[in-house]
């Protein structure tokens, strides 16, 4: 086929795929497919530069980090709105209306999203610019984020001269609850809400960094709309949903009872939307009506957002009960006694782990105070201590795992406690996904969907099952297929063969990291010779101080660990190393690479660097050696200036690892 057609063609059936799985939520295409499709796409526009075009898929997450957002004047602005707080203040509202524009009137209700607000350009149907709401006539160019989000459409079917719509950036409640875990698994702080999470993710400079936060967006209003006129707010509604947005849900009602109903539904709700909602909005539908209304200085007179109460009711703690996350984080829950809250029914509420438990000193029996933390997760206000029984105990975590016995232990600098199971099955999805992962194993194909869709299927129940696995079981599968089904035994069978470095990096020992493995596998060249190293071989090695060191001895000497290895023995996958010795020529140094190189990849220079004792930085600071610049440099580079580093060439790079690798 003709390079250009297929170009055009993939395209098309990636927007489609991307359409159908983050905006209808009915995927048809596996993911392994979706990948391969994405990667042929960037091998021919990387074949061919000149047609990549900004709507092409690959631009999504393409952009550089950059220091700083520029301001953009909203054309139209985004205006807030009045509160209303209670079921009488939104029958005045709704009099209001009735008053001023006489007889019946079409209202529209529609929860409301606790995202960001932000307003997405369109030019003769392409995505050109993103901007936040700011002060609602001047906001921050975010267009580079936004491109991250699969239910923004880069492209829409059709192409008018330019359109801007208004939508809530926000982030899935599935998203924020595994984001707060893997930063609970880092010791990091925890986001408060949703929307915190979301309004941190859209700021940040870099939007590789966005890409990984999932967001999502839900449209809401037409700010403008050149060549292209409409009589009612639902018109418009059910127009974006034409040109493939992600659209609010909303009704319509004709009184104050009905909008109070309609409020009342989206309130008992709330649990079945993907997303966090702080009230809901009632709107009068008519474009023309809200013309006759106008606007205040501060809102429009047409729209107000009805605010729900929060609550905080008291109930018995039944029993606490310990889970093991995909991290082997162990997260302590309270069973308490059937309370409503925020529209459902709560009988679990978080405990977060033993320093929150001894801090409000929660026991079984306590009658405590709880909420919804940001309308979501259940949590304890307050012991009412005063109604404490007696007899009750202190609580703490066990010593061992619940789900597989292993050993617990605790972060040596932060306050969760961790099963240190090498096959836990709780741990099973994050275990294989990692093991797979590009700076592990690389299996090619192996994502976290197909991991999962394993696991359910019970054909893994360690890494190792994985070289175990027959293409005609895994060809039934949902999503499949021979041909892919082929595809990843094949990618599975050929991980077999990779370094020693990378397989103790895909074991997910605690401080045992990609440059850890890489050192390890050098100074003792195969597995079995790693095992047998004392403590004293062990902290002799640069770099590896004594808890790591402790670490993976523990790691090596369990029981669940050991049955794995053998398992990868009995596949055949590789125990030994080809790399040399890590050197000390640059020991000390920091290394920061930008711009492109083109005598090699950026990892391979990473990798060279490191041979020799540096240390490569993904930021430049006053601790920064050299800055390596290649083409089109930028904001290190300048940054670099700024502080008076150093800087190398691309030649200059390759001269002096020249100079230390060839003395």
């Amino acid at each position: 086929m003709d390079e250009r057609r297929e170009l055009e063609e993939l395209k098309a059936k990636l927007e489609q795929w991307s359409y159908e799985y983050y905006v209808m939520d009915a995927p048809t295409a596996a993911d392994y497919d979706y990948d391969m499709a994405l990667r042929r796409l960037e091998t021919i526009e990387a074949a061919h530069p000149d047609w990549i075009t900004p709507d092409s898929p690959t631009q999504r997450v393409g952009g550089q980090a950059i220091d700083q957002f520029h301001s953009v004047e909203h054309p139209v602005p985004l205006e807030s709105l009045q509160d209303v707080f209670s079921v009488e203040e939104l029958g005045g509202f709704c009099a209001k209306v009735t008053e001023t524009l006489g007889g019946d009137v079409e209202l529209d209700v529609e929860p409301k999203v606790d995202g960001l607000s932000v307003a997405l350009e369109y030019q003769n149907g392409v995505f050109v610019r993103g901007a936040t709401r700011g002060d609602g006539r001047v906001g921050e160019d975010v267009t580079e984020n936004l491109k991250t989000i699969r239910a923004i459409p880069m492209k829409l079917p059709d192409a008018l001269p330019r359109l801007i719509v208004r939508g809530e950036v926000y982030m899935p409640k599935k998203v924020f609850h595994a984001l707060n875990t893997a930063r609970e698994e880092k010791g990091q702080p925890l986001f408060a809400n949703p929307r915190n999470a979301a309004a941190g993710s859209l700021r940040q400079l870099d939007p590789k960094i966005a890409a990984q936060r999932k967001l999502s967006i839900l449209v809401f209003n037409i700010q403008l709309a050149e060549g292209k006129t409409f009589e009612t707010h639902t018109e418009t509604l059910e127009y974006l949903k034409s040109q493939r947005f992600r659209v609010i849900p909303y009704a319509l009602c004709k009184t104050a009872e009905e909008c109070a109903g309609e409020i009342q539904r989206i309130g008992d709700s709330r649990e079945s939307y993907d997303f966090d909602i702080d009230g809901a909005v009632v709107k009068v539908n008519r474009l023309s009506d809200r013309e006759v209304m106008g606007s205040t200085a501060k809102f429009p007179r047409w729209a107000a957002a009805y605010k729900y109460p929060p609550e905080e009711k008291p109930t018995r703690v039944k029993e606490i009960v310990v889970q093991v996350g995909r991290t082997g984080v162990l997260t302590p829950k309270a069973v308490v006694e059937p309370v409503r809250l925020a529209g459902t029914t709560v009988q679990n509420v978080t405990l977060h782990n033993q320093d929150y438990i001894t801090e409000k000193d929660i026991r079984i029996g306590d009658t405590v105070l709880v909420r919804k933390a940001g309308e979501i997760i259940p949590e304890v206000v307050e012991v009412l201590k005063d109604k404490r029984p007696e007899g009750t105990q202190p609580y703490t975590l066990p010593v061992a795992c619940p789900v597989c016995g292993a050993a617990v232990e605790r972060d040596e600098d932060g306050a969760h406690y961790r099963c240190t199971g090498a096959e836990c099955p709780a741990q099973l999805l994050r275990t294989i996904s990692h093991f797979a992962s590009r700076d592990a194993m690389d299996i090619e194909g192996l994502g976290e969907a197909v991991v999962e869709a394993l696991v359910n299927a019970e054909l893994i129940r360690t890494p190792g099952d994985l070289y175990f696995l027959k293409v005609a079981e895994v060809a039934e599968l949902e999503r499949m297929g021979k041909k892919s089904a082929e595809n990843l035994i094949a990618a599975i069978d050929k991980s077999k063969g990779q370094d020693l470095s990378r397989l103790l990096y895909a074991f997910g020992i605690r401080q045992v990291g990609s440059k850890a493995g890489k050192i390890l596998a050098a100074r003792f060249g195969s597995l079995d010779a790693l095992m047998a190293a004392t403590q004293e071989e062990l902290t002799a090695v640069d770099d590896v101080g004594e808890i790591t060191a402790r670490s993976l001895q523990e790691w090596l000497e369990s029981p669940q660990s050991q049955h794995l290895i053998e398992r990868l023995r009995e596949a055949g996958v590789n125990f030994e190393t080809t790399l040399a010795p890590v050197g000390d020529a640059l020991a000390g140094q920091t290394f920061v690479l930008t711009g492109e190189l083109s005598r090699f990849t950026r990892k391979e220079a990473t990798e060279k660097l490191e041979a020799l004792g540096a240390k490569v930085s993904g930021s430049v600071s006053k601790k920064t050696s050299y800055v390596v610049a290649g083409e089109a440099a930028g904001s290190k580079l300048q940054k670099a200036n700024e502080l008076g580093i150093p800087v190398l060439s691309e030649d200059e790079l390759v001269a002096l690892l020249t100079e230390h690798t060839h003395p």
